[in-house]
């Protein structure tokens, strides 16, 4: 197929990891998708492959909410999901003059800051959740305007759930809605603003399918074999070492 040849095999062997790595933490595996943004960035640059991972997003959006669908927290996706749309519009409308390092870079210091506040709550062992609305709102911004900009509102997601110390199944089930909705909300200002989803994008999306159905099935096999507590503490090292490498990358 001609698609092969406009990338070396080290450049596959990228992308088919990043897809898998997709399926992966919308099984439930959350913390690791900014390895995916870092991998897709290097092959396709920051913006320009925000428009090949959407589309498989919202496929693995759709497996996830298939298969996770009785575990969703409604009350949940009505704290987030209005703010998150603010967030994307603001995103629609600064993406095009944004420095990206700049950017990344700013968002890995937040996010670093907040992965130490949720450490600390760990460590004190607090019961207590936050909530305030502001929380609700400030998380619903962050995670909106991050979505639109690389694709990184997961990393906000996962601190709302953390936080909120939602189980397991809870946290993955209104995870998968809220990203469903925000994704295909997401959609037409990539095709006809951003003009960042096309034929030839579709098409490097669809070879990849199969390494994130494979991603998908293999994390539902291992989220099965993790207790909640062993969950809460995987998703928060995962998150940390992503934000490491986000803020790292040049």
């Amino acid at each position: 197929m001609e698609i092969f040849s406009q990338f070396s095999v080290t450049q596959w062997v990228m992308i088919y990891t990043a897809a898998f790595i997709i399926g992966l933490s919308k099984s439930g595996i959350k913390g690791i998708d900014m390895l995916t943004v870092t991998l897709m960035a290097i092959v396709f640059g920051s913006k320009s492959s925000t428009g090949i991972v959407l589309p498989l997003l919202c496929v693995a959006d759709i497996a996830a909410v298939i298969y996770y669908h009785r575990h969703a927290q409604w009350h949940h996706f009505r704290r987030l999901a209005p703010w998150m749309i603010v967030g994307i519009l603001v995103g629609v409308w600064a993406g095009k003059g944004m420095n990206e390092a700049i950017f990344r870079k700013a968002m890995a210091g937040i996010i670093l800051v907040t992965i130490a506040i949720v450490l600390w709550m760990e460590y004190r062992k607090s019961k207590q959740v936050p909530h305030h609305p502001a929380f609700a709102a400030a998380t619903g911004l962050a995670a909106g305007f991050t979505t639109m900009i690389g694709n990184l509102a997961g990393v906000f997601s996962n601190l709302y759930f953390l936080a909120m110390r939602a189980a397991k199944n809870d946290f993955i089930g209104s995870a998968a809605w809220i990203f469903l909705f925000m994704n295909l909300f997401k959609l037409p200002f990539q095709v006809f603003f951003w003009h960042n989803i096309s034929l030839k994008s579709l098409s490097v999306d669809a070879v990849v399918i199969p390494a994130l159905a494979l991603g998908f099935t293999t994390g539902v096999w291992l989220v099965k074999k993790i207790h909640d507590d062993t969950y809460r503490k995987i998703v928060i090292v995962l998150t940390l070492i992503g934000s490491v490498i986000m803020l790292l990358k040049r």
